[in-house]
């Protein structure tokens, strides 16, 4: 289990876009389980369906990217420190019930396939145990902007 201090660690995202609260599983390399407790005090609710709150699916997309990314961060080597996790793509997204305040997010990410620096994920999301949502999730592992900037040479 990985408290949000250690997430820090190795996600670059910060508030309010940092979106995991907990990881609970991880198996290096392969699975993540991770948990994001929906508030109704997060900004994205006061744009969002103001009336009647619903956390938006693109969250639970990116929420899911970061649980990916987890499973990337706890299979690099050496060779790759210093490198960032970029969201590639996505697909056959669907959203199967509304993610509202007071419910709490479970987010597994399983790796379907690896090829260089590319990831392909199986993402699903879900509340008390009901899908709330899945999609194909891709990723890729790119240095990081300081450490292109500092591998690069300057001619004139």
């Amino acid at each position: 289990m990985l408290n949000l201090e250690e997430i820090k660690k190795i996600l670059p995202h910060r508030y309010p876009f940092l979106l995991l609260d907990r990881v609970l599983e991880v198996r290096p390399g392969e699975y993540c389980q991770a948990l994001k407790n929906i508030s109704g005090n997060e900004a994205v609710f006061q744009g969002h369906f103001p009336q009647q709150a619903v956390f938006p699916g693109v969250m639970i997309i990116e929420a899911l990217a970061q649980t990916a990314g987890i499973v990337i961060d706890s299979g690099k080597g050496d060779a790759e420190s210093g490198s960032i996790v970029f969201f590639a793509g996505i697909n056959n997204a669907k959203f199967r019930v509304p993610v509202v305040p007071g419910d709490q997010l479970i987010l597994e990410t399983t790796l379907s396939n690896q090829r260089r620096n590319f990831w392909v994920f199986e993402g699903k999301a879900s509340v008390d145990g009901k899908l709330a949502a899945q999609a194909e999730i891709k990723l890729m592992l790119q240095p990081s902007w300081q450490a292109a900037s500092a591998q690069m040479k300057f001619v004139r």
